[in-house]
């Protein structure tokens, strides 16, 4: 009897729970809610004209030509690709959240006797008009209405950042079209300072003041600094002058190189706060740019070297040669076949002797050498002291012995320095590192 009680027990309980999961699967997905009427019944690719008149009273004029849009208020400017996808997909989605006053006696309560802004659209030859009001008092909607209707409904407030906008909003404001992936030049003035990048066969170079390897990420991120360059304004009516904005004495020059062509981009002097005037030289057009871009170029030349000495690592390096105290080291790598007969890599001593090594001792030095990186540099001179009779002369063979680099590493005093062969002047180094090196040596023998 027991059992039969907690049986009907379970199924009084199971039952309601039952008929509740079947009338929810039975209920469409996605309906939580009633239905939402739509402000406008449109395509948003079907739209082809666009009038926005923003709070500020700016009307701008917005045309399609095909699958093109431009700004005819701006004498036909291009506009940002992604200002006129958000307002037409927001114009075709937009939705009634409420009606709040079906025949309002007094659209001044709500803003819209004088609407702040108003939004006119042309969508398959018929005329479609919004009015925007006022916040609601807890301002998370807007009021709103059709031109054509007198019912006021709710929209939400945070649609006021899609269309309360000026024509410089709508602007494409990318300050130059640069294509990263053909780009093979960047050469930039700024003040007295020049310098000059080359990307050959797709690495970084640095090809002036002085020819050096370029630190790839550095290059890249300057790269990147430059061609997202925004603008923060526009001179409507620019004056002849280029004194006016600096451009007869450039703060900075950029040039641009792909292939056979190249861009030109002017930097000037102060205009509002935390910005200056700027220029590209293929077009008339005066705007204003972040100072700070400025900063960027009148970095040293050197801040965009290469830092590691070494370009060579343990696994692709074939050879390495190692002079100390007037004795060359010399070491190779050589494939085996270990007890299980897999061919394997191993190095092997071949000078001053021919012996075997314990791998990971002379993996761990070198570690210790690739690991050397610049910690500065300076210019030859200045580092002729420590050179004259260096701590270690190396050089080391990789990618199967098509590259070679040599490095002499010397120490004056507290002061550490190496000289890479090819490479204009001295980089610093930290002597622990070159002491690093010459222990790990050591424990070779």
């Amino acid at each position: 009897m027991r059992g039969l009680r907690s049986l009907v027990l379970l199924l009084i309980i199971a039952l309601p729970l039952g008929w509740f999961a079947y009338r929810d699967y039975q209920k469409p997905a996605g309906d939580d809610g009633p239905k939402k009427d739509k402000v406008f019944t449109v395509e948003s690719d079907k739209i082809e004209e666009i009038s926005v008149k923003s709070e500020s009273g700016e009307r701008t004029q917005l045309q399609k030509s095909g699958t093109d849009w431009k700004i005819a208020s701006a004498g036909g400017a291009k506009p940002d690709a992604n200002e006129i996808s958000g307002l037409t997909s927001n114009l075709s989605s937009l939705e009634v959240d409420r009606v709040v006053d079906e025949n309002p006696a007094d659209l001044k309560e709500y803003g819209l006797a004088q609407p702040r802004i108003e939004v006119a659209f042309k969508s398959g030859g018929q005329q479609h008009t919004l009015l925007i009001g006022q916040k609601t008092p807890p301002g998370t909607d807007l009021y709103a209405k059709r031109a054509e209707d007198k019912k006021v409904f709710l929209i939400p407030s945070h649609l006021e950042s899609t269309f309360n906008k000026g024509s410089f909003d709508f602007r494409d404001k990318a300050v130059m079209k640069v294509d990263r992936d053909k780009l093979d030049a960047l050469e930039f003035t700024a003040g007295d300072r020049s310098s000059r990048f080359v990307r050959p066969a797709g690495e970084w170079q640095i090809a002036a003041p002085a020819q050096a390897r370029a630190d790839f990420s550095a290059i890249e991120g300057l790269v990147s600094r430059l061609s997202g360059l925004q603008m923060k304004s526009i001179i409507d009516t620019p004056d002849a002058d280029p004194k006016k904005y600096g451009f007869d004495k450039p703060a900075a020059t950029v040039k641009f190189g792909t292939g056979s062509s190249q861009a030109t981009l002017v930097l000037g002097g102060k205009a509002a706060e935390g910005t200056i005037y700027a220029r590209d030289l293929s077009r008339s057009t005066v705007f204003t740019v972040e100072s700070s871009v400025l900063d960027e170029l009148k970095k040293e030349p050197s801040e965009y070297r290469q830092k590691d000495l070494f370009d060579a690592r343990s696994f692709n390096a074939t050879r390495i040669e190692m002079v100390r105290a007037g004795q060359t080291h010399a070491f190779e790598k050589t494939k085996t076949k270990n007890k299980e007969g897999q061919e394997e890599e191993k190095w092997r001593q071949v000078s001053p002797q021919t012996r075997e090594l314990d791998q990971p001792t002379f993996d761990k030095l070198v570690s210790a050498l690739t690991g050397i990186r610049a910690t500065g540099f300076v210019d030859a001179p200045a580092a002729a002291k420590a050179l004259a009779a260096p701590e270690l002369a190396v050089a080391i063979k990789f990618d199967e012995g098509k590259k070679e680099e040599k490095v002499t590493l010397g120490k004056a005093g507290t002061d550490a320095f190496a000289s890479r062969a090819g490479e204009p002047g001295a980089a610093k180094v930290d002597a622990s590192a070159i002491d690093g090196a010459v222990k790990a040596l050591q424990e070779l023998k």
